[in-house]
């Protein structure tokens, strides 16, 4: 069954989900919200692709061994990732329940729906819940496009079907690379998800002329621009983390970027 779910509020959004009798969702530890008595609540280290409660019992001891494995590899990949260790899932008994999540950042929400054909792939911490249907998975990108790529060295991958609800910072757009000629150039911290089938890579802002160091010190860009290429859908937002840390550090009168607000940045985060 479809998960029920309204998306509310403006410039903090949360989701609010109504859960029907056996039906489960799972959150990333810190965005849970609220909940009506009767949704129990869960912590654990192992995605649902890590076995419900008792899915270990039926191999016997060597069953439970690999259970335990696979949830020890999938908490360190997202320790590795920077993500958190724990996720905290939610079912409701003898009737209809609610549960509520929200983000970390003022923005917005989003709730994408997965019908097994295609995967997802969104920046860090962007998850905030999902069906139990629904794999979080951890996804490296490789290659020159992690080592230059920032934001885009690892991201998270959801695959299965259901629904699964994402945030971001500031405004989102949606786009498609293909009503521009197939190829979008994108600061990279400004990418919230795209679907598989999406060529994600990154390339140098101009050459090491005259332009290309003007672009890289006093552009705000840096060296790099994120580039999405194919036909699928891409949700970028308006605002950046980075760029709100240096708008709350300068608010608080500890600007350290400098007038230039490019390479020469000090900003450490």
């Amino acid at each position: 069954m479809a998960l029920q779910h309204q998306i509310v509020g403006t410039a903090m959004q949360m989701a609010v989900c109504t859960l029907q009798p056996g039906q489960t969702v799972y959150c990333e530890a810190g965005k849970f919200l609220f909940k009506t008595s009767n949704v129990t609540m869960e912590t654990r280290l192992s995605g649902p692709a890590g076995g419900q409660p008792g899915g270990g019992a039926a191999g016997g001891m060597g069953g439970m061994l690999r259970q335990a494995m696979g949830t020890a590899m999938q908490a360190g990949q997202r320790a590795l990732a920077g993500e958190s260790l724990a996720f905290q899932y939610f079912s409701a008994t003898g009737g209809e329940g609610t549960v509520g999540f929200a983000g970390v950042l003022p923005g917005e929400m989003r709730a994408l729906e997965l019908d097994g054909t295609r995967a997802w792939y969104a920046e860090k911490d962007a998850f905030v819940a999902a069906e139990s249907t629904v794999h979080f998975g951890i996804a490296f990108q490789g290659g020159r496009a992690g080592r230059s790529g920032g934001e885009g060295f690892v991201l998270e991958k959801f695959t299965g079907q259901g629904t699964v609800i994402i945030a971001g910072a500031g405004n989102f757009i949606d786009l498609n690379p293909a009503d521009f000629g197939g190829r979008i150039e994108v600061d990279t911290g400004c990418i919230v998800a795209f679907e598989e089938g999406i060529e994600y890579g990154v390339q140098r802002i101009g050459g090491l002329d005259r332009q290309g160091l003007m672009n890289a010190v006093f552009g705000g860009e840096g060296l790099s621009l994120a580039t999405l290429e194919g036909n699928g859908r891409v949700i970028l937002q308006s605002m950046t983390i980075e760029g709100l840390a240096n708008a709350l550090k300068k608010a608080q009168g500890a600007d350290k970027q400098g007038p230039t607000g490019g390479l020469f940045s000090t900003h450490s985060g």
